[in-house]
């Protein structure tokens, strides 16, 4: 009981920090192209990981560790935050939260794809529920639809759930800040070249704010927020802590509020009580 709790605490901390990634990024890409802002994150990142790899004299992976390491940098460092940054050059923010409201259903099924897990099936009706409450609430504010935009986000996700579920089951032998670290790695000659070609024109008119954002998402999104997660999903489980991925559009919506100075609705405080009950019931029958 106590690891499982550990592993939700740990779960939460993560999403939380995942939640500051929207408004961050928003700030950054004020200055910042899409692709640069995904591929220096990326970099800067990858040189901390080694530096606390180094630091604390930590093994290499073994050769069986290969493929599961380039599965997570695939999914979580390369493919999700390239493609959603694609897809939001044709859809709205707003709109793509339809589509993070389906992450915690693909984290789920590829547990049990790649993790070995059998969740009750009272669990899958809470997470149906749950992701369908989430998808209702951001389809209420309206948004354009792109047939392209929609696919890349799609991609985004089945990427982002298959690199969750891979690292996960990679954290329960390897430690959690251990798979980021080296799958930042294995990343890194793409993403650094990625960044060199990506270069701002002039570096003259990017504000402050704009590098802000940079440093949040780099080390806090990339880095630090995927020790809390992997750690917390080896855990307490990747099919149930992974619902707690449910919440992270609300807590972005809150820091939005309170750094952008938007609005927050009655709908959005209602919708998440409702997303909090199908978080408790998906973790009640999640084994």
């Amino acid at each position: 009981m106590k690891t499982s709790m550990d592993g939700w605490g740990s779960g939460l901390a993560g999403v939380i920090i995942f939640s500051g990634s929207l408004p961050a990024t928003r700030v950054a890409v004020s200055d910042f192209s899409p692709l640069f802002l995904t591929s220096a994150r990326a970099v800067i990142a990858a040189l901390l990981g080694a530096a606390l790899l180094f630091a604390l004299r930590q093994k290499k992976p073994s050769r069986d560790n290969l493929l599961s390491l380039l599965i997570v940098a695939l999914g979580v460092v390369v493919g999700f935050p390239l493609l959603t940054a694609i897809a939001l050059q044709y859809i709205t923010s707003a709109h793509s939260i339809v589509f993070i409201g389906l992450l915690p259903l693909a984290t789920a099924i590829f547990g049990v794809l790649r993790g070995g897990e059998r969740p009750k099936p009272l669990f899958w009706l809470f997470s149906v529920i749950g992701s369908a409450t989430v998808v209702g609430f951001a389809l209420s504010a309206g948004a354009e639809v792109s047939l392209v935009g929609d696919l890349l986000m799609v991609a985004a996700v089945i990427a982002c759930g298959l690199g969750y579920a891979e690292g996960a089951k990679l954290s329960r032998t390897l430690g959690g800040w251990q798979v980021i670290s080296w799958a930042l790695i294995l990343a890194l000659p793409l993403m650094a070249v990625v960044a060199l070609f990506s270069l701002p024109e002039t570096w003259a008119g990017i504000g402050g704010g704009a590098w802000m954002g940079l440093a949040y998402v780099s080390v806090f999104s990339m880095l630090i927020g995927f020790v809390f997660w992997y750690r917390g999903l080896a855990l307490g489980g990747i099919a149930a802590v992974g619902q707690l991925q449910l919440l992270q559009p609300f807590f972005g919506l809150l820091l939005a509020a309170g750094l952008l100075h938007e609005k927050v609705s009655p709908l959005m405080v209602v919708t998440t009580l409702a997303i909090v009950l199908c978080v408790a019931g998906a973790r009640k029958f999640a084994r």
